[in-house]
């Protein structure tokens, strides 16, 4: 189910309650079991999901009263009235007007709720009787009145098979849902059936707001506990879930309501409140909650929010019935979630307000897959390549094929095939853009194999397995034009993963013994298994490559005969950041973020830091934090040198969407400095993925593939960062590159480059793929240009193939202000 819902999953490891109220006395707590041990049923390499993964936070809306009405509907060969989808029964359906001559495609269902209430995303069971009439392309529009409905939310395409099929779209108001199906899945015939529809409510994720500073705030409590613990009301303000405010407990509880409130000590518009319950122990969950505001911190207004939290370590946001002007604003806890004592408590507590898009970004509509995509690239033509396992929601086995997508970017479509012919299921798999703009798949679910997908002839095919099976493993093109690969040992047997080059010319792989993988590999307590996974590789001259990552310490790698590996020193104060990634941002520097010191179940960091390169030597350094901490969070350089970060998990949990962190942020390398953007709708976290894209947007999709789950993210959604849009959300103008940019250039050659008007300057942006948060092919480029008349420049490409590796690139052209062009692609040889 791809949910438009907030933070599904729960940490499955909580044991006993505390036995003190304050619970940072003596625990009873079950030890954790390694994700790796635990019983799998979906692989043998991995564990189950957790058991809230199946529950969706958004809660279903109660149908009473509801009435459904249809483009049109068959009543003479069947009865196939619309109202069906409301009935409770998966035996009876609505189905298109089939008798006579049938009425052609699309055909819409629209849904009357009679009354307006928040609506996140629209639950689709087919019928379970037969194929005929499954949805494939569709839209979702929805309306207050019926009759000004607006562009679609929603868009995309369904799998063509029984399974229900939640589609997820930004929260909003709305009395009228539209379902409109512009094809048939399986193109049987001009008909389209449903045999249940149904509503998802408002998961408490607020539309187009933005993370508000907590710089200067300050927050005091109707009580606290001081002698028991540290329980004081600042700690939900100080960054860290591991304290935390405490209602009093020693001696004689105070009985609730307990409130807290937060001084921001200047009046803002705020929208949102989340609260972040404890993760040591559910001791004090707010359950039954009411929120008030104040200019003045005396006179508090009628409730802007009201509602009772699940008894679970979700972080919750409680969305404002209107936005407020306000300096203070409390939260006042009328009831434990567990009903366990007198008692609330909370680890953190932000407020967010409303977006300026130029400031923050905006959010497009999401688009539905017809599977998980787990991995993607991007391709000429203005496309995008997606990818999951063996099947469209789920992995396990070796089962030698793999459900694929592509996304065509000029008209929203997306198009689904299964590919058989190479013998690879490509879950789990290592990537490289290829020098010719090929892409190459390595290992994943069948470990040893190797496939190359060609966008030009829009075809895959086999090539030489890999010497060594490998799974979660690391790779990128080398200045060469071959391709490296070091580590996997989630699949094949568990062990030291040297590296092996593969050859474009022979087309065969060859052994590196010289460069094994041990000196790469974290302190993970799980061992090989989790340590030697998802390195960060950056290729420079010489068929040279930088590990810069996740193991603390970094290593240079040579290519040439046997290779070589040695220490590059450490990434400065960094311990080991699995499930972090790092991004090239400049010519020989790179940023690094988050990530945690295991794969999963440790605390994630908010740190980030610069490494750099100067010939043999890396200098490392802590730049400014993220204002959220991050594991399994994906990483985009920007045409303006910029880096937009989407995603992860505060406390790692694969399949979980539990600690989400749904705000963006953009660090600029002239500052060091994190900056929040708009709020995602949707998590995205373990198997999601982000790509810049030719237009200078982003794509932030996927999440789960965990089979029977409601952290199943069949969708994406595109970014439009801040540099593309004015305050009041309109496009800015952005520099145009005119006539023809040659296909093929070879480095060290110059470009002649016609634009509309002045521009400041050129960047190449490597075309990139993406998988479990790790992306080796994002490069940034910096050119050199010379203008040679009014709107005639000559632009210069390195010589140096250490600095501009061969492949498939996106040129941009960027004003004075940073604002880039539409691309052009080319491929540098």
């Amino acid at each position: 189910m791809a949910l438009g819902a907030l933070l599904v999953g729960v940490t499955p490891w909580l044991g006993a309650a505390d036995t003190v109220p304050g619970g940072h006395g003596p625990a009873s707590r079950q030890a954790p079991v390694p994700f790796d041990r635990q019983t799998a049923k979906l692989s043998p390499h991995h564990g189950v999901a957790p058991a809230n993964a199946v529950e969706p936070t958004a809660p279903v809306l109660d149908r009473t009263g509801w009435t459904a009405t249809a483009s049109d509907e068959e009543t003479i060969g069947e009865d196939g009235r619309a109202a069906n989808v409301l009935d409770g029964s998966t035996a009876t359906i609505w189905h298109s007007r089939w008798t006579g001559t049938p009425t052609p495609l699309p055909h819409t269902i629209t849904v009357d709720m009679h009354s307006t209430a928040v609506v996140s995303a629209l639950i689709y069971q087919p019928r379970t009787d037969g194929a005929n009439g499954r949805v494939g392309e569709y839209s979702i529009s929805v309306s207050t009145d019926g009759k000004n409905w607006g562009s679609p939310v929603a868009t995309g395409t369904l799998a063509d098979d029984a399974d229900a099929k939640s589609v997820g779209f930004s929260p909003q108001g709305a009395r009228f849902v539209r379902l409109t199906a512009v094809t048939e899945a399986g193109n049987r015939g001009p008909w389209t059936s449903a045999a249940e529809l149904n509503l998802l409510g408002d998961p408490g994720t607020p539309a187009a707001t933005v993370d508000l500073p907590r710089t200067g705030w300050t927050a005091t409590a109707s009580d606290e506990e001081t002698i028991g613990e540290d329980g004081r009301a600042a700690n939900v303000l100080d960054g860290s879930a591991d304290t935390i405010w405490h209602s009093k407990w020693s001696g004689t509880p105070a009985p609730p309501p307990h409130s807290i409130t937060v001084d921001m000590h200047r009046t803002t518009p705020v929208s949102a409140l989340v609260y972040q319950p404890r993760n040591d122990g559910p001791n004090g969950r707010a359950g039954a909650y009411t929120i008030t505001t104040s200019t003045d911190g005396t006179t508090f207004g009628a409730p802007v929010s009201t509602g009772t939290w699940r008894d679970d370590d979700t972080v919750k946001t409680a969305v404002f019935t209107r936005t407020e002007s306000a300096r203070y604003v409390r939260l006042t806890v009328t009831g434990e979630a567990g009903n366990r004592g007198p008692w609330a408590s909370a680890a953190e507590i932000r407020l967010s307000g409303p977006a300026d898009p130029a400031a923050h970004g905006s959010w497009g509509r999401i688009t539905g897959f017809p599977l998980v995509p787990v991995a993607t690239a991007v391709l000429p033509g203005d496309k995008l390549l997606a990818w999951s396992a063996y099947a469209a929601d789920r992995f396990g086995g070796s089962n030698g094929y793999t459900q694929t997508a592509i996304l065509d970017l000029k008209t929203g479509k997306v198009t689904q095939r299964r590919i058989d012919n190479t013998g690879h299921d490509m879950f789990c798999p290592g990537i490289a853009m290829l020098a010719d703009g090929r892409v190459l798949v390595t290992g994943g679910s069948n470990a040893e194999k190797a496939s190359i997908y060609d966008p030009a002839a829009d075809a895959w095919s086999a090539t030489a397995s890999m010497n060594i099976a490998r799974g979660y493993q690391a790779m990128t093109l080398l200045s060469t034009g071959e391709a490296f690969v070091l580590g996997g040992s989630w699949s094949g047997s568990t062990g030291d993963k040297a590296g092996e080059v593969w050859s474009p010319d022979t087309r065969t792989w060859r052994k590196l013994p010289g460069v094994p993988a041990t000196p790469a590999l974290t302190a993970d307590p799980a061992g090989a298994y989790r340590a030697d996974n998802h390195m960060w590789l950056h290729a420079v001259s010489g068929g040279k490559v930088l590990q810069l990552g996740p193991s603390k310490q970094m290593n240079w790698i040579t290519t040439g005969g046997r290779g070589s590996i040695t220490s590059a020193g450490t990434r400065a104060d960094s311990q080991d950041a699995m499930t972090g990634n790092a991004v090239a941002y400049d010519i020989g520097k790179l940023l690094t973020l988050g990530g945690s010191p295991a794969y999963e179940k440790t605390p994630a960091t908010r740190r980030a830091y610069t490494v750099s390169i100067d010939g043999n030597r890396v200098t490392a350094a802590r730049t400014g934090d993220m204002g959220h901490a991050r594991a399994f969070g994906n990483s985009v350089v920007l045409p303006d040198g910029k880096v937009a970060v989407f995603g992860g998990q505060a406390y790692p949990v694969p399949f979980s969407d539990a600690t989400s962190v749904l705000t963006p942020e953009l660090w600029d390398p002239a500052t060091g400095r994190f900056t929040p953007l708009a709020t995602m709708a949707v998590p995205r976290n373990y198997h999601s993925v982000a790509n810049l894209l030719p237009d200078g947007r982003i794509f932030s999709g996927g999440g789960g593939l965990c089979g029977d789950c409601a952290t199943n993210h069949a969708d994406g959604a595109v970014f439009t960062p801040p540099y593309l849009l004015d305050a009041d959300g309109s496009p800015k103008p952005r520099p145009v590159i005119t006539g023809q940019v040659p296909p093929r250039a070879a480095a060290g050659t110059s470009l002649t480059v016609d634009t509309a008007g002045p521009v400041a300057s050129f960047v190449l942006m490597r075309a990139a793929a993406a998988t479990h948060s790790t992306d080796n092919d994002q490069r940034r480029v910096p050119l050199e240009s010379t203008p040679l008349t009014a709107g005639t420049y000559t632009v210069s490409i390195p010589a140096d193939k250490g600095v501009v590796l061969p492949g498939t690139y996106m040129l941009f052209a960027l004003d004075a202000h940073g604002v880039p062009s539409i691309a052009r692609f080319i491929t540098i040889s």
